[in-house]
């Protein structure tokens, strides 16, 4: 082989572990702490990569940490379902850059019991911090024809019980589709954090730190 060869080889080597350090898992789990307990969720960065991709990037920059769960829709026709909603809420100091929209008739996923999904506006490129977890199947979210529907990008795999707890909590105030929902003790995220793969930060600032309590 010649020099040049051996040179090649070398790089290629020493680029292989850092190419592979840098693919996520074709699963990323993430814990969801809270002070009434955790929720791990498995999101499929192989079917949904751009709305998983979207989630790890502020879990990694740590924008859920000292967020919170702030709305509780529960069923009327069947007790005890419903969706939780947690996240940013509308705080712009932690908001990320827009991200392709993956609906399931692109994905596969389905908004079955502890799917996890994006919560958006009319825009479907609207969604970002803010997401729901469905206690409960939730086949209207799905998207068909004539309708978009939602992102859902995984699905919760231990913690359903704090889920329905969070659910059952007094609601009120809200308006419009929300009218009744707002949990009138929101309950606080405490940090939200990877169990797979290695964190990797955007770099974009962080201004709501700025404003922290010491």
């Amino acid at each position: 082989m010649t020099r040049r060869g051996l040179i090649a080889g070398g790089a290629a080597l020493l680029a292989a572990p850092r190419a592979a350090a840098a693919r996520e898992p074709a699963v990323v789990r993430v814990r969801i702490v809270t002070p009434v307990g955790a929720i791990i969720v498995a999101l499929d960065a192989r079917r949904a990569p751009a709305t998983t991709a979207n989630f790890l990037a502020y879990v990694d920059d740590e924008r859920f940490d000292g967020t919170r769960f702030y709305r509780a829709a529960r069923s009327k026709k069947i007790p005890g379902t419903g969706f939780i909603q947690g996240g940013i809420q509308t705080d712009a100091r932690r908001i990320l850059p827009p991200f392709a929209f993956e609906p399931t008739t692109k994905t596969g996923l389905r908004h079955v019991d502890g799917a996890i999904s994006m919560a958006r506006g009319a825009n479907p490129k609207s969604a970002g911090g803010n997401w729901v977890i469905c206690v409960g199947p939730a086949p209207q979210l799905d998207g068909r024809e004539g309708y978009l529907g939602y992102a859902a990008f995984g699905r919760v795999i231990a913690g359903m019980a704090v889920a329905k707890r969070i659910l059952a909590v007094p609601t009120g105030g809200g308006f419009d589709a929300m009218k009744g929902q707002m949990i009138l003790r929101p309950i606080p995220i405490l940090r939200v954090e990877r169990i797979d793969g290695v964190r990797k930060p955007t770099g974009r600032p962080r201004m709501w730190l700025l404003f922290k309590k010491r």
